[in-house]
């Protein structure tokens, strides 16, 4: 599905900030649908949408496309896109800093520029699943555009702690069977019957899945 063609009416005050500053400094570059990655963000008719999935076909017969699922990062709406393969596309110039975690006041999370010191809020809907894996302090990259801040990113892996999960047997270790545990920001994720309460495990963030024991 294309991004929504319709002119200015009816779109919301932050689309037509979005246009109005393309109209004023064009900050768009231009890529090719073979340079597609998860994150991108691409500039569509006026709009922010974020690659979320992409795949590469090579039919039997036909041209090459690129089946891929965007996310508009304005209203979080989800469309499935096909593009040609080797089509130009606008890109979106993306400012990603590093920030550092500070707390959530209860209505978002508040982030810091460790170089100028400037508190950022993110609202949890803009955070999204990264919050199951944010603890204070941590670093996080921060994206915006024009102002608008798109996406929080962690690193591909954390280290958190189990703080519950039922105990376990050292005789599991060869069943391959998992169990619920309770991480210390909250999320619950699948573990191996053996791990216990209190041990550090690393979590991949992009998926919730278990990687591993750290010593």
């Amino acid at each position: 599905m294309a991004a929504d063609p319709r002119p200015l009416v009816g779109l919301t005050r932050a689309h037509r900030r979005v246009r109005a500053h393309r109209s004023e400094s064009d900050t768009s570059e231009v890529a090719s649908t073979n340079d597609l990655k998860n994150g991108l963000v691409l500039n569509l008719e006026g709009q922010l949408w974020s690659v979320v999935e992409f795949q590469h076909v090579k039919p039997g017969k036909g041209p090459a496309f690129v089946r891929t699922k965007l996310k508009n990062v304005l209203s979080g709406k989800v469309v499935d896109k096909t593009f040609n393969a080797g089509v130009k596309v606008e890109t979106a110039n993306v400012d990603k800093r590093t920030m550092q975690y500070l707390y959530n006041d209860g209505t978002d999370f508040i982030f810091m520029d460790g170089d100028t010191y400037d508190q950022l809020p993110i609202s949890p809907e803009v955070v999204g699943d990264a919050a199951k894996y944010l603890l204070e302090n941590q670093d996080a990259i921060v994206a915006r555009h024009d102002g608008t801040v798109l996406y929080v990113e962690l690193p591909a892996s954390v280290v958190l702690e189990i703080t519950y999960t039922e105990p376990g047997l050292q005789g599991d270790r060869s069943t391959g069977g998992t169990k619920p545990a309770t991480l210390e920001t909250g999320a619950e994720i699948a573990v191996p019957l053996f791990l216990e309460t209190g041990t550090k495990i690393k979590v991949d963030t992009r998926d919730g899945s278990y990687l591993g024991r750290v010593s």
